[in-house]
């Protein structure tokens, strides 16, 4: 059961460490550090992805900035308590990760960045258009893992995804395909300043509608 759960949720990325690692909590006696990662993109840009890791997975191995390392795991949230307001912070929760040599790092640098989820819709779907006409969905998904704990994770859909996602219920079982990313963004403090802050959400480049598990056939036969 614990394997089926895991499966809900899985992430590989690739890329560059980006900071030290530093100390982040403790948890039965385990303790847990936390470092950024480099992550390229095909546009030549990148994403800074925070990655949590465990002390255990780091015995006999020198992290070091600049190291080109494959991370594999999951993407968690969890609410952190910021200026009187709750706020989702995101992590990719490392499960395994090792150093990459020259040799490997052409081939695996071509999908630096993968990500499955399966899960359902938790919020109603926030359908709009960019000033340049494009089409976008936001999406916040519920994912199940053990222990009755559930990650929220926040997407995006582009075009023909986001059209369909627009029609989306709460409750509906989704699987989906796509791509962490970072993006700054800019918020207004009550002293007037403006600060820039990094948001983290999940770019949508497939997605499955799982048509026998989800609300909707309880909202049909309420309409009959």
């Amino acid at each position: 059961m614990v394997d089926k759960i895991i499966d809900t949720n899985m992430v590989k990325v690739v890329g560059k460490v980006a900071s030290d690692k530093s100390f982040s909590h403790e948890m039965y006696g385990e303790g847990f550090y936390s470092f950024d990662l480099e992550v390229p993109r095909l546009s030549d840009s990148v994403d800074i992805l925070p990655i949590t890791i465990s002390e255990r997975l780091l015995v006999n191995m020198n992290l070091s900035l600049g190291q080109y390392v494959v991370v594999e795991g999951q993407l968690r949230s969890y609410n952190r308590y910021v200026e009187n307001n709750n706020r989702l912070v995101l992590t990719i929760f490392a499960r395994d990760i090792y150093v990459l040599d020259e040799n490997e790092l052409l081939e695996i640098l071509r999908k630096p960045n993968e990500i499955y989820l399966d899960g359902y819709i938790c919020k109603k779907p926030i359908y709009r258009t960019t000033p340049f006409g494009r089409e976008i969905t936001d999406l916040l998904i519920a994912v199940n893992r053990p222990y009755n704990k559930s990650d929220y994770i926040p997407c995006i859909a582009w075009g023909r995804n986001a059209r369909f996602c627009e029609n989306l219920l709460v409750g509906d079982h989704i699987r989906l395909w796509g791509r962490i990313q970072s993006r700054e963004y800019q918020k207004k403090l009550h002293s007037g300043e403006i600060e820039t802050k990094i948001a983290f959400e999940v770019s949508v480049s497939k997605l499955e509608f799982v048509e026998n598990d989800n609300n909707r056939m309880e909202v049909f036969e309420q309409e009959g």
